[in-house]
């Protein structure tokens, strides 16, 4: 079993109880559904902090497109014309 650090949080009384009521209705503990969200949340947001970096750094090494070349680009998505 993974080792789990405690956390304790404030949510508003709202989210609590449409919480409450997930677990009861996925017969999982709040925790376990509250423990997912956030896995999927920093998941989410890991990835797009990366992503930024990544943009930022090709654009810093001059990888980048004039605009007129990505709009040209973007206009042909959902053509069907090659």
């Amino acid at each position: 079993m993974r080792k789990a650090a405690p956390l304790s949080i404030r949510v508003p009384e709202e989210l609590s109880e449409r919480l409450d009521a997930l677990a009861k209705a996925t017969d999982r503990s709040k925790s376990f559904l509250a423990v997912q969200a956030i896995e999927e949340f920093v998941t989410v947001q890991e990835w797009q902090v990366a992503a930024i970096k990544e943009g930022i750094a090709e654009a810093d090494a001059g990888k980048v497109v004039p605009h007129e070349k990505a709009v040209e680009e973007l206009s042909k998505w959902g053509n069907k014309q090659p």
